[in-house]
């Protein structure tokens, strides 16, 4: 016969555990409304920069010298547009800091698994630029042709376009310096509060088959030229796209918690409903033995 005290004491820890999930809960839903309006908010403009960059780029020859000289890596947008041979891909791993959140890092870390092994058979190296601590944690003790060149941790609960800037001149400077010749972004985009989609962007070089380009105006000028136009884009292009995807996965992680906490919460209540009956079972077991006690001692006595 099962334990009274004991069933008890699991009524009573699940009921906490129900408490905990369900004050996540809110606290995910309160949080994932306001990235919802702000990653929304933020689309249109990186849409519409994306389209404007692809359209640029497909009608100004980059090839031809205009004597600009860049400071920085970013700024060097002439080497940034190169196709070269890829001998060294460069991907962008956006991760959350805190876990409980269903399989939503599960799903990425499994996707950047995926694209390593295919590297790894096509004889191309692999450099990560990790976000977030589940991400670090999961590459910390990785090998092979797998080089984790830079981890940030500060930049996922607050995504800010300073944090995506830092990103942008990490991975052109490493782009620049030859250490790697592709980029790609792996993580999520935001569906809406129920739900997120993993995805796999192609950052550089760049492909101008996403997005169609639209006709320039006949009677648009481009001051100083064009080439001083690009050059100024494309550093906002890189940058506000790691922008873009940070947003998209923050909020994609409230979203994946809010309902994990959920399905928890509604968990325990179906928990503690089973467990309440087999206590009532097991105690009314309890007053039936010592009934039956009763009356065989008594007959015991009278005969």
């Amino acid at each position: 016969m099962p334990n009274l005290k004991d069933i008890k004491n699991r009524i009573q820890s699940v009921e906490n555990t129900k408490k905990i999930t369900k004050a996540m809960k809110m606290v995910a839903a309160a949080k994932v409304k306001r990235a919802e309006s702000t990653v929304k908010s933020a689309r249109p403009f990186a849409n519409e920069l994306l389209s404007l960059f692809k359209t640029m780029l497909s009608k100004v020859d980059v090839s031809v010298p205009d004597g600009i000289i860049p400071e920085r890596a970013i700024d060097n947008y002439r080497e940034l547009l190169s196709l070269r041979e890829v001998k060294s891909k460069g991907i962008l791993v956006i991760t959350s800091n805190k876990g409980l959140a269903g399989a939503y890092n599960a799903n990425i870390i499994r996707a950047v698994n995926k694209e390593i092994e295919d590297n790894e058979a096509a004889g191309i190296n692999t450099v990560l630029y990790v976000v977030g601590m589940k991400g670090a944690a999961a590459f910390k003790h990785i090998t092979g042709a797998v080089k984790v060149a830079k981890v940030y941790t500060s930049v996922v609960d607050n995504p800010s376009s300073g944090a995506a800037d830092m990103i942008a001149q990490d991975m052109a400077q490493s782009f620049v310096d030859g250490e790697i010749d592709d980029i790609k972004i792996i993580t999520t985009h935001f569906n809406n509060m129920m739900s997120y989609s993993l995805t796999e962007q192609q950052l550089l070089p760049v492909n101008l088959d996403d997005v169609e380009a639209k006709e320039l105006d006949p009677l648009m000028e481009f001051e100083p030229s064009p080439n001083s136009v690009l050059q100024a884009i494309v550093p906002m292009y890189l940058s506000n796209t790691i922008y873009q995807a940070l947003l998209e996965a923050s909020a994609s992680e409230l979203a994946s918690r809010m309902t994990a906490m959920s399905a928890a919460s509604n968990n325990a209540e179906e928990m503690i409903t089973s467990l309440t009956i087999n206590y009532n079972k097991a105690r009314q077991a309890a007053i039936t033995q010592e009934l039956v006690e009763i009356v065989s001692g008594a007959n015991a006595a009278k005969g």
